[in-house]
């Protein structure tokens, strides 16, 4: 099920909002958890079983994981189980994720020496790489004693099965909603009040503009590499990036806004990152909530920045393999991971993380990081690395070719429309982000952004919808 789908937004939103509505606020927990599992069950199936049986390992290890108020050191037993839960849902994720990845590369090894080698073909779990990081995230942190576990399994399916944030985030960190999970919410209209407003504005980015640069995007994407020519590969790289962004921080908002709807405050996944100066600032801003799991759960474990330059570059590949490898199994997610990490250790080494001060350096390094930035969603996107590199390789060589007839069909003057207003985000300012704006803020702007979403926005949005214009959202693949 997704949220852009009238299964969604005409049945089962709305039922999940009145059954919070009209029953005693001690239903909450259950309402969201088993509304949460059905959300899961129609798109996952079979898979559901998946999902259960991770959340039956690490709640039955929560308590075990809590250290004892009289330990000055963590104790050998409950290493062994923190290792052991941690092996356990990374071991799920590689095998659904990444066998037929590995055999693949075992089948063509096998196939230089002669040989033959059986290539595993595994459907991919919906949510697996966020529910494995929700885990991972809950055990640690009761390791940690930053927080206590949880005694109430439904308080637990919450947190991990929550449908807003649980096919593509954001990536809820335990220590962030254990203090919201006990029942005290009271204010059940004023968060729905606060909360619409939000996923409208994320309906809107997906509906009205990610998924309608998404035909053109595949068109150019699709493109033989021997038609490739100047226009294609920057209209396929400037689509792509503004696509990504819309359907992506289109989604956090709607599960941002359902959150709060729910009586939940999740936390932001995007800051504006396409005014970002450097690239160290695109990574404070883009998919915010994975930056800071990797941050919290990788980079300071390995000794983060403390331990001298070497290692801190050493830490910073770590992070990036992972973070590549993360997003896909594929060697362009690998390549794409180790190009930001390559990025982000030049620029610490060079002293050029930090943003000018002049203003034409500043617009400058803007454009270079956007450029930058823009590269790498071409190796991001596209089917083999080959491609990549014809791709960002006819970016650089002008040509008089033009567009292909397939590419000229796709490209229609609404699409043109779509695609300039959208390019409006590549020069906004940093600040403010619209998100919380329209959340907290009661300013006029605030006011008529609101109205606008809520009567005309809306009301497209919908329209779209309901004639089947929509398409899955791009990170449910990850």
């Amino acid at each position: 099920m997704s949220f852009v789908s009238p299964l969604f937004l005409w049945y089962f939103m709305p039922a999940v909002l009145l059954a919070l509505l009209v029953c005693p606020r001690s239903w909450r927990n259950g309402i969201v958890a088993v509304g949460s599992l059905v959300f899961y069950a129609t798109g996952a199936g079979a898979f559901t079983l998946l999902l259960l049986l991770c959340m039956v390992i690490n709640f039955v290890a929560g308590p075990a994981l809590e250290p004892d108020v009289q330990d000055l050191r963590p104790s050998r037993r409950r290493r062994w189980i923190l290792i052991g839960v941690i092996a356990f849902d990374l071991s799920i994720l590689l095998v659904w994720k990444y066998a037929g990845f590995a055999t693949e590369q075992l089948a063509w090894f096998a196939e230089l020496l002669g040989g033959d080698f059986p290539i595993v073909h595994l459907a991919l779990p919906i949510g697996i790489s966020f529910f494995t990081f929700h885990h991972i995230s809950y055990v640690v942190d009761i390791y940690r004693g930053e927080r206590r576990a949880l005694r109430n399994p439904v308080s637990f399916a919450t947190y991990i099965s929550m449908f807003p944030q649980l096919a593509a985030g954001p990536i809820v960190r335990y220590r962030e909603i254990a203090d919201q999970l006990p029942q005290h919410r009271s204010h059940r209209l004023d968060d729905i009040a606060a909360g619409f407003p939000r996923f409208a504005l994320g309906l809107c980015k997906k509906a009205i503009i990610a998924d309608s640069l998404a035909p053109m995007v595949d068109a150019c994407f699709a493109t033989p590499a021997d038609e490739m020519t100047f226009a294609i590969a920057w209209l396929g790289a400037i689509g792509y990036t503004l696509q990504l962004y819309f359907d992506f921080s289109g989604y956090s908002d709607m599960a941002i806004g359902l959150g709060r709807m729910l009586g939940f405050r999740l936390p932001e996944n995007f800051a504006r990152p396409y005014s970002s100066v450097t690239i160290t600032e695109f990574w404070r801003r883009w998919h915010m909530s994975l930056s800071r799991w990797f941050r919290d759960y990788v980079y300071i474990p390995l000794g983060g920045n403390r331990a001298g330059a070497r290692k801190t570059y050493r830490n910073l590949s770590i992070v990036f393999v992972l973070t590549g490898f993360w997003h896909g199994a594929a060697w362009t997610f690998v390549v794409w991971g180790i190009f930001h990490g390559a990025l982000l250790i030049i620029e610490r080494a060079k002293g050029w993380d930090k943003a000018p001060s002049d203003p034409a350096r500043r617009i400058a390094r803007r454009a270079l990081t956007l450029l930058l930035v823009a590269i790498g969603w071409v190796i991001f996107r596209s089917a083999d690395l080959g491609y990549a590199f014809t791709m960002i390789g006819h970016m650089f060589l002008p040509d008089f070719e033009g567009l292909t007839d397939v590419i000229e069909t796709a490209f229609t003057n609404q699409r043109l429309v779509i695609l300039l207003a959208a390019m409006a985000v590549f020069f906004l300012p940093a600040h403010p982000v619209t998100g919380p704006l329209l959340e907290s803020a009661r300013s006029k702007p605030a006011t008529i952004l609101r109205m606008g979403l809520m009567t005309v926005g809306i009301a497209y949005a919908a329209i779209l919808v309901a004639t089947g214009t929509f398409s899955p959202f791009l990170y449910y693949q990850f």
